[in-house]
Parts: structure tokens; C-alpha cells; sequence
């Protein structure tokens, strides 16, 4: 018997005594019954997203009011200041507005993973 010959028996002879381990198969998804006030919950996170909504228009209002003051006293931080306020609000509108479809797809690209 040679040496090659007996690792060759022994690396078969360990590949076959050793347990083969496959993880579980899990499959979760969300659940609308499992607690409850669930219906609540997203009652109170549509009416806090319509407070999103309005106090978006109320920065709107209040930086455009601030850009044109800014704009026509010569004051160009304070036009600035206005300027950066219009674009947090709008950028505040789109993001309270697209919460729901930015969830959605995230939690697909999650469960591609």
C-alpha cells in the first residue's frame, strides 16, 4: 500500500463519516393580525404623515417668504438661507409622500438578499 493510496482511502473514509448540515428553509412575512392594533398603528402613521405633509407646505410658505425678503433687502445670506429652506421643504414633501413606496422597495431588495 502506498502513501498516496492510503490518504486517498482516508480522505474518502472522512468525507463520508461527516454529517452533512443544510440551513433551514425560514419563510417570514409580515403579519397584519399578529398584534393587536395594528389597524391603529397605521392610522396614527397616516395622520403623522399628513402633519408631514402640511408642515412641509407651512416651510414652503415661510422659505419663500424669507427668499424674497433676502432677495430684496440685499441680503444675500439671508436669500440663501431661504433659497436652502425651499429645496429642505420640497425635499421634506417628496420623502413624506414616497415613505411608503421607499419601504415597499427596500423591503423587496431585502428579501432578494
Amino acid at each position: 500500500m502506498t502513501v498516496l493510496s492510503l490518504i486517498t482511502e482516508t480522505t474518502a473514509a472522512a468525507a463520508t463519516t461527516w454529517p452533512v448540515v443544510l440551513p433551514a428553509n425560514i419563510d417570514i412575512n409580515p403579519n397584519d393580525s399578529g398584534l393587536p392594533g395594528i389597524s391603529q398603528l397605521r392610522t396614527i402613521v397616516g395622520a403623522v404623515m399628513t402633519i408631514g405633509l402640511i408642515l412641509s407646505v407651512l416651510a414652503l410658505i415661510i422659505s419663500a417668504i424669507v427668499w424674497g425678503f433676502g432677495a430684496n433687502s440685499s441680503n444675500p445670506h439671508l436669500a440663501g438661507r431661504g433659497k436652502i429652506g425651499v429645496l429642505v421643504s420640497c425635499g421634506a414633501a417628496v420623502i413624506c409622500g414616497a415613505s411608503v413606496t421607499l419601504i415597499n422597495f427596500f423591503w423587496d431588495v431585502g428579501q432578494q438578499v
